[in-house]
C-alpha cells in the first residue's frame, strides 16, 4: 500500500507534470500526450463493435522494437487460438505511427497509468491475459490486472547488472510491481538471476528463462530476401550500411567515413537515419556534398537502381532489407541511448560496429564476445576496424559466420514463450 500511495499521488503526477511542460517543445510527446486520452474511446468503440464475451489477449509494448518482439509471439499464439483478438497498446508514438499489423485487431496508445483509468480499460476489454514486452511495466496496470484477476505476462524481460532496480529503495518499489506479476520469461539466466534478487525472498511469480523472440521474427523478416541472396557477402557491393544514426553517431563517425571513403576507393555508402525528416536528410546530404561525394536520396527505388557514392535513405521501414545490399554494417545508438538493432544485420551476414552504450543489449554482448561484432570509442576505431577486415578476407568471413549464428544459436524463443502462455 505504501507504494501504491507514493506513485499514485507523488511519482506519476509528477512525471505527469514535466510531461505536459516537455509536450510544449516536443512534437512527440504530445503526439503521445494526445493519443493516450483517446484511447479509452477509441477501446470502446473496439469492444462495442466486436461483441462482449470475446477471447482478447492485450499486447504492451513500448516502441517499435518492442512490438517486432510481440511479432512472433503473436502470430504463434494466433496459430493455437485462431479465433482470438488482439489489442496491442504503445507507449511511442515511434511504435505506434509505423506499425500496420493484420494480426492487431485494435491499435491503442497505452491509457495514462492513473488507476481509475486503466482499470475502467481492462474491465471494459476483459483480456484474457496481459502480455508486456520486455521492460515498459507501468504499475498501475500491474496492479490493476492483479485487483481484477486478470493473468499477467512479461516475456523478454532484461535486468542488467547494475541496473538501478537493485539498489535498496528502488528495488523495494519494483519489487511491490513484480511480485503482482503472474509469469516473468527472461531473456538469458544472468537476467533470471537479477531478477531473484529483486524479488528476494519472495518467489511469487513464475520466472523461467525462455529467450529473446525477436531472434525468430529477424529471421522471419529475412528468410524470403534470404534466398534470393545466397551468393556470399564478398561477391556484393564494397558498401558500409550505416543504420539508425544518431546526431552523437554523425559527430562521432562523419569524418571517418569520409576517412574510409578516400581510403578504400570502391567504397560506397547507405546512411539511414534513425529520424529521417526532412531537416535531418538536408543537413547530411549537404555535409556528403561538401566533400565532393555524389548523393541520391533512395525513395522507391533499390540500391541497384542508383549509382552514387552515397545513397540517403529518406523513409521508415526499409532498414532491415537494406543490409543485404552491403558488406559492413553500422548500428547507431551506441553514443548515446543506447545501440539500436544489431540482430538484422547480422541475420544478413555483416561484422557489425557501433558505440560504447551497449551493455543492456544481450545479443551486442554475444556479437562482441564470438567476434562478429565490434564496439567502438570513436572514429579512428571505427576506420582501423573496417580497414582491417576488408584487408583480411579470412578474418572478415569469420566475423560474418559469427555475426549470423548468434541469430540461428538463439531461434525458438517465440515458441517458448507461446507455449508459457497458454500454459502458465
Amino acid at each position: 500500500m505504501f507504494w501504491k500511495v507514493v506513485y499514485n499521488f507523488i511519482l506519476f503526477p509528477l512525471f505527469v507534470f514535466i510531461s505536459l511542460i516537455l509536450c510544449l517543445f516536443n512534437r512527440k510527446i504530445r503526439a503521445g500526450i494526445i493519443g493516450r486520452f483517446k484511447s479509452y474511446k477509441h477501446l470502446k468503440f473496439f469492444i462495442n463493435s466486436v461483441g462482449k464475451n470475446r477471447l482478447i489477449y492485450w499486447f504492451h509494448v513500448a516502441s517499435l522494437g518492442e512490438y517486432e518482439q510481440a511479432r512472433p509471439v503473436m502470430s504463434g499464439l494466433k496459430e493455437v487460438e485462431p479465433h482470438a483478438l488482439f489489442i496491442m497498446s504503445f507507449f511511442s508514438p515511434s511504435g505506434y505511427n509505423h506499425v500496420d499489423d493484420d494480426q492487431i485487431d485494435c491499435k491503442i496508445y497505452l491509457p495514462m497509468d492513473f488507476f481509475w483509468i486503466i482499470k475502467k480499460s481492462l474491465r471494459l476489454a476483459k483480456p484474457r491475459k496481459l502480455i508486456l514486452a520486455a521492460y515498459d511495466v507501468w504499475p498501475n496496470l500491474i496492479w490493476s490486472a492483479k485487483s481484477l484477476g486478470i493473468h499477467t505476462s512479461i516475456f523478454a524481460a532484461r535486468f542488467s547488472k547494475n541496473t538501478s532496480k537493485s539498489t535498496i529503495i528502488i528495488r523495494q518499489f519494483y519489487k511491490s510491481v513484480y511480485n503482482q506479476i503472474s509469469t516473468i520469461y527472461t531473456i538469458s539466466d544472468n537476467d533470471y538471476n537479477q531478477l531473484t534478487k529483486i524479488l528476494f525472498p519472495s518467489e511469487k511469480p513464475i520466472i523461467r528463462v525462455l529467450g529473446n523472440p525477436r531472434y525468430d521474427q529477424v529471421k522471419q523478416k529475412s528468410d524470403k530476401f534470404t534466398e534470393e541472396r545466397t551468393k556470399s557477402v564478398l561477391l556484393r557491393p564494397k558498401r558500409l550500411i550505416i543504420g539508425s544514426s544518431h546526431i552523437e553517431d554523425e559527430e562521432m563517425i562523419l569524418d571517418s567515413i569520409i576517412t574510409l571513403m578516400i581510403d578504400i576507393d570502391d567504397l560506397s555508402l547507405i546512411w539511414v537515419p534513425h529520424e529521417p525528416n526532412q531537416q535531418n536528410i538536408e543537413k547530411i546530404k549537404k555535409y556528403f556534398i561538401s566533400k565532393s561525394l555524389s548523393v541520391e536520396l533512395l525513395g522507391n527505388k533499390e540500391p541497384v537502381d542508383i549509382d552514387t557514392k552515397v545513397i540517403i535513405v529518406d523513409s521508415i521501414g526499409r532498414l532491415s532489407q537494406l543490409y543485404w545490399f552491403g558488406q559492413i554494417a553500422y548500428v547507431g545508438g551506441g553514443f548515446s541511448s543506447g545501440v539500436h538493432n544489431v540482430m538484422e544485420p547480422a541475420i544478413a551476414r555483416l561484422p557489425i560496429f557501433f558505440g560504447p552504450k551497449y551493455d543492456n543489449f544481450p545479443e551486442a554482448l554475444e556479437l562482441i564476445k564470438v567476434k562478429g561484432g565490434f564496439s567502438i570509442k570513436n572514429g579512428s576505431d571505427l576506420v582501423l576496424g573496417v580497414n582491417n577486415l576488408f584487408k583480411d578476407k579470412k578474418s572478415f568471413l569469420k566475423a560474418s559466420y559469427s555475426a549470423t549464428d548468434v541469430i540461428h544459436r538463439n531461434l525458438g524463443s517465440s515458441t517458448r514463450i507461446v507455449r508459457g502462455i497458454i500454459h502458465d
